[in-house]
C-alpha cells in the first residue's frame, strides 16, 4: 500500500502530508474523544477560575471584612493565569502541548485543594495566584491541540466547542456554590474544584495524544507520528517513512524568522499588526467578563436578592457564551471570521446597557433575559477568539501566539476586577456601571474591523487535496 496525501509533485509515495491527510477525512472517534478531554480541561479551569466571585458574598460574611478587601484576592488568580498563559505558550512550543497540559492540570488541582484551608485573605491570596499559573497554562494548550488536529473546513467550530467549556465551567460553578455554600461552607467549592481534575489526571495521560504537527515540526520518529494520525484516519501507516507538515498554519517568513524565538515571531513582520489587535480584543473582552463576573454576585445582592438567587443570575452570563462559542464557530466557518465577531462585539454594547436599564423596571424575568443575551454575546466572541488566532500562526510559534493573547488579556480582566471595586466604592447605580463597559466592547469591535481589514479572507471549505485553510495578509 503507497500513501501520498498532499505532497509535493515527485515526492516518494512514502511520504505524507498530515495536514492534508487530517482535512481529507470527516472528524473520528478518537477525534471527538480528544475534543471531549480537551472540552472537559476547559471546563474544570471554568470552574475554577470563576469559584472566587461566587464565593465572595460567603467569604464576606463569614470573615466580616469588607467588599473591597476581597480585591486582592479577586485579582490575585488572574495576575496567576497571565504569568501562567504566558510561560506555558512558549514551554509548549519547546516541550510538547500534552506535557504542558499535565503538568498544569495537576498544579491547578493541587492549589485548589489548598485554598480550601485558607484562613485569611493574604493566605488566599497567594494560594488563588498559584492556582492561576495551572489554570492559564492549562487553557491555551487544550486548544493549540485541538486546533492541530481538526479539520481546516470545521476548525473555527471544533476549537470553539472545545472553549465553550470555560463558560459552561463556570457558569456550572455558580449553580453548584448556589446548592453546596448552604449546606458544606464556602470551602466546598474549593474542594471540589480540586478533585475533579486530579480524577480526570489518569484519563488525560492515557488517551490525550501530542499534535501531530507539533511532532513533524519537532522531527519525532515516523512511528510516534504515525501512531497518532493511524489513530485519526483507521489507515495503515506504517510502511511511511517521511510526514511533512502541510501547515496548518504559516510557515516563517524567512530563514531568519525562522531562527527567532516564537514570541519574536509574533512580534515581527506580518504577525505584529494582528498580534496587537489581538491582544486588544482580549484585554477588552476579559476586562468585562471579570468585572462582571467577580462583582455581580455583590451588585445583586445590595439590590436585593439573597446569595443563592444572586449566584444563578450571574451564572446566566457565562452560561449565555455556550451557546454564542457554537453559533460564532459555525459562522466563522463560513463568513469572515474578524466580521462576524466585530458585530458579536457591537450587538454586546447595545446589550451591556440594556442590561442595566431593565433592572430598574423590576422585570426580573426580563432582567435574566438580558444577562444570557449579553452573556451569549461577550463570552462567545471572547471564546472564538483562539478559533480566530490559531490559523494565523505556524506550528512552531502558535500555542505561543494563542497564549500570549490569552495571557496579556488577563490584565484586561485584572483591570475589570480592580475597577469593579472602584466602581462599587463610588456606588454608582448599576445602569451607569454596565453603560461603562459597553466602551471595551466597542474597542473590541474597532480592533476586529482593522484586523478584517489586515488579512485577506479565508477560503470558504478547504479542498480535499489542500493542505488548510488560507489566510493572506494584505
Amino acid at each position: 500500500m503507497q500513501v501520498h496525501a498532499g505532497a509535493a509533485a515527485g515526492a516518494s509515495p512514502t511520504t505524507l502530508n498530515v495536514q492534508a491527510l487530517i482535512d481529507q477525512n470527516r472528524m473520528s472517534p478518537y477525534q471527538y474523544v480528544v475534543l471531549f478531554l480537551c472540552f472537559t480541561i476547559l471546563a474544570l479551569d471554568g470552574f475554577d477560575t470563576a469559584a472566587i466571585g461566587y464565593v465572595a458574598p460567603a467569604l464576606v460574611a463569614k470573615w466580616g471584612v469588607a467588599r473591597s478587601a476581597l480585591a486582592p484576592v479577586l485579582s490575585a488568580a488572574l495576575f496567576g493565569l497571565a504569568f501562567g498563559a504566558m510561560a506555558a505558550g512558549p514551554s509548549a512550543d519547546r516541550f510538547g502541548r500534552k506535557p504542558v497540559i499535565m503538568v498544569s492540570t495537576l498544579c491547578f488541582a493541587v492549589f485548589s485543594l489548598a485554598t480550601a484551608y485558607a484562613d485569611s485573605i493574604q493566605t488566599m491570596a497567594v494560594l488563588r495566584f498559584l492556582t492561576g499559573l495551572g489554570l492559564g497554562a492549562a487553557m491555551p494548550n487544550a486548544v493549540t491541540l485541538m486546533a492541530e488536529l481538526a479539520p481546516a473546513r470545521h476548525r473555527s467550530f471544533i476549537v470553539n466547542a472545545v472553549y465553550v467549556g470555560f463558560p459552561l465551567g463556570a457558569a456550572a460553578g455558580g449553580f453548584v456554590a448556589a446548592g453546596i455554600i448552604p449546606h458544606y461552607g464556602w470551602e466546598s467549592v474549593f474542594l471540589l474544584g480540586g478533585i475533579l481534575p486530579l480524577v480526570f489526571l489518569p484519563v488525560m495521560a492515557r488517551v490525550l495524544p501530542e499534535s501531530v504537527a507539533y511532532m513533524v515540526a519537532r522531527q519525532y520518529p515516523a512511528s510516534a507520528v504515525a501512531g497518532v494520525l493511524e489513530r485519526i484516519s483507521g489507515k495503515d501507516l506504517r510502511h511511511v517513512t517521511t510526514f511533512v507538515p502541510g501547515d496548518g498554519g504559516k510557515a516563517p517568513a524567512s530563514k531568519a524568522a525562522a531562527g527567532k524565538s516564537a514570541l519574536a515571531q509574533n512580534l515581527s513582520g506580518r504577525y505584529l499588526l494582528p498580534t496587537l489587535m489581538l491582544w486588544t480584543v482580549y484585554f477588552m473582552g476579559l476586562l468585562i467578563f471579570y468585572l462582571l463576573t467577580s462583582w455581580m454576585p455583590l451588585m445583586m445582592k445590595d439590590v436585593g436578592f439573597s446569595i443563592e438567587k444572586a449566584a444563578m443570575l450571574t451564572a446566566l452570563f457565562p452560561l449565555g457564551g455556550g451557546v454564542g462559542t457554537l453559533v460564532g464557530g459555525w459562522l466563522m466557518d463560513r463568513l469572515n471570521p474578524s466580521r462576524v465577531l466585530a458585530f458579536t462585539y457591537l450587538l454586546a454594547a447595545v446589550l451591556l446597557v440594556a442590561v442595566g436599564q431593565s433592572l430598574s423596571g423590576g422585570n426580573v424575568v426580563a432582567f435574566a433575559i438580558l444577562v444570557f443575551a449579553a452573556g451569549t454575546m461577550v463570552t462567545g466572541a471572547q471564546a472564538s477568539l483562539p478559533a480566530l488566532a490559531a490559523p494565523l500562526y505556524p506550528t512552531q510559534a502558535r500555542a505561543t501566539g494563542i497564549a500570549w493573547m490569552l495571557g496579556v488579556g488577563r490584565f484586561g480582566g485584572i483591570l475589570g476586577s480592580i475597577v469593579g471595586g472602584v466602581l462599587l466604592g463610588m456606588q454608582l447605580p448599576f445602569s451607569v456601571i454596565l453603560a461603562i463597559l459597553a466602551v471595551p466592547a466597542l474597542v473590541a469591535m474597532t480592533a476586529l474591523i482593522v484586523l478584517a481589514a489586515r488579512i485577506g479572507p479565508a477560503s470558504a471549505i478547504t479542498a480535499p487535496n489542500t493542505s488548510s485553510r488560507s489566510i493572506e495578509f494584505q
